[in-house]
């Protein structure tokens, strides 16, 4: 069948009111008679406007909404309750994202199981696997129950059509990419098809007052794959964070309609499943009954949850005529940044000639200004080959001219650092309530911070030749 073509009527026509002139573009000089601004639309189609229609709920006084529909249920998995603001709320849509292989499945797959029951089934829809492969992952976890019901989909339409036979409370879906309509054109995982499958469930879990997870693809640079209009659309988007190497595993909150945006859970993933980790500062630490050179303590907050954090940094002389830096865990600019901090401050002038290793303890990443004065101490700590003093962390942002800024939640990083046993901070003038026991030294700069290593002990990097003189 041939294809329609538009009519003059469907196009738009401009014409010349001087010569009569028409073209299909409007232009500001007519080409024919040369006049400026003559050139107007004419034949415009009309204006179409939207008649008032049926109302399906009368409009109703705030205060006589019934709340008790939108209480949050538990989804079993505490962590990721946490970062829900207490469960799934009915309706709600939330949107999981993260990178191939970190543990987006086996959690959903661990969520569906243990938050079904008689009276609240869950439907999960798989179109990655076969429903054989998921059922293998549930043995290996134990993931079963009675009422929870699996099926392998990419149809639009079959998903559907499993919501009026199960009828479930619970629906997720892994992945939203692979699952298409019929009806729209192109590829599924495309703009239109990922716009037209997310809009569908949507009004699903809106009519039916079913809670929906989607699983979601990230792009290389970690954000979120198919248009933006999805994280506008949904009313939750979570982000699973970690490293495919390491055992931990976080959920931020990056958009919550119904909680707190600074919230993160943590997860340790294993050979058996994963777990939600309610102490998750174990990780992250090296136990040792005498203190190594090049390591530091600190305390950072992933959202308002405070995690001690060891920072590692290794100095060697370098066979190159450009000393390599290789940084794991921490931002390649920051530790630049305190290298020369440390070079021009704190007059430690042979770190520019050798190779620098730092990294962190447990695959976490330290990204805020509060560990600049952990990562410095523990190059400071390497360089001069001397330990820092047991039972340290260092809590605090350091500046260019050497300054010792000060940080937000000091009070809870102290408290967790006392909670787990250390007995000395380096925090920023003015902390506040310090724990009972504990002994904080205020530093103004890198100078001060510096003063904490053992003279005794300690072993000045050599200087340039115009120092020694």
């Amino acid at each position: 069948m041939a294809a329609r073509t538009k009519t003059t009527k469907d196009r738009p026509s401009y014409r010349c009111t001087e010569c009569g002139w028409q073209t299909a573009k409007w232009l500001g000089r007519c080409p024919e008679c040369q006049a400026w601004g003559t050139v107007e639309e004419y034949g415009a189609p009309a204006v179409r406007t939207t008649t008032p229609g049926r109302v399906t709920n009368s409009a109703l006084p705030i205060g006589q909404v019934d709340g008790r529909r939108a209480t949050a249920r538990s989804t079993g998995v505490p962590e990721l309750d946490r970062v829900l603001g207490g469960g799934l709320v009915p309706g709600a849509v939330v949107l999981l994202a993260g990178e191939p292989g970190v543990g987006k499945s086996t959690l959903l797959l661990d969520v569906a199981a243990k938050s079904a029951s008689d009276e609240h089934p869950t439907l999960y829809v798989t179109g990655e696997e076969s429903a054989s492969q998921v059922r293998l992952r549930a043995d290996r976890i134990g993931a079963l129950d009675d009422h929870l019901y699996l099926a392998a989909e990419t149809d639009l339409a079959a998903v559907l059509g499993h919501l009026d036979a199960v009828k479930p409370s619970l629906l997720i879906l892994d992945s939203v990419q692979t699952v298409a309509s019929p009806e729209i054109d192109g590829a599924p995982g495309g703009m239109a098809q990922v716009r037209e499958v997310a809009g569908a469930l949507i009004r699903a879990s809106k009519d039916r007052g079913m809670s929906t997870l989607l699983v979601g693809h990230v792009t290389k640079d970690g954000a979120i794959a198919g248009p933006r209009l999805l994280e506008h659309l949904v009313d939750v988007v979570l982000h699973f964070e970690g490293d495919r190497h390491a055992r931990l595993r976080l959920v931020r909150g990056v958009k919550n309609r119904y909680g707190a945006t600074d919230e993160v859970g943590c997860f340790e993933l294993h050979d058996e499943g994963i777990t939600g980790l309610a102490d998750p500062s174990g990780l992250f630490l090296t136990r040792r009954d005498e203190p190594v050179p090049g390591t530091c303590l600190t305390v950072t907050l992933e959202g308002r949850r405070p995690l001690v954090a060891e920072v590692q940094a290794l100095t060697v002389d370098s066979q190159i005529p450009s000393p390599r830096r290789t940084t794991s865990g921490l931002e390649t600019s920051r530790v630049s940044m305190m290298l020369a901090v440390l070079e021009q401050r704190g007059r430690i002038s042979a770190l520019g000639k050798r190779d620098i290793y730092s990294a962190t303890v447990g695959g976490v990443k330290l990204s805020e200004p509060a560990a600049d004065l952990a990562v410095a101490l523990a190059l400071a700590s390497a360089a001069s080959d001397t330990p820092l003093p047991k039972n340290l962390v260092a809590i605090g942002e350091v500046g260019l001219a050497g300054e010792v800024r000060r940080v937000t939640g000091v009070q809870r990083r102290l408290a967790e650092a006392h909670r787990l046993g250390f007995t000395h901070a380096l925090v920023p003038g003015d902390p506040g309530k310090v724990p009972a026991g504990m002994k904080v030294l205020e530093v103004a700069d890198i100078g001060d911070a510096l003063r904490v290593l053992p003279r005794s002990r300690r072993r000045e990097a050599p200087r340039d030749e115009e120092d020694r003189r």
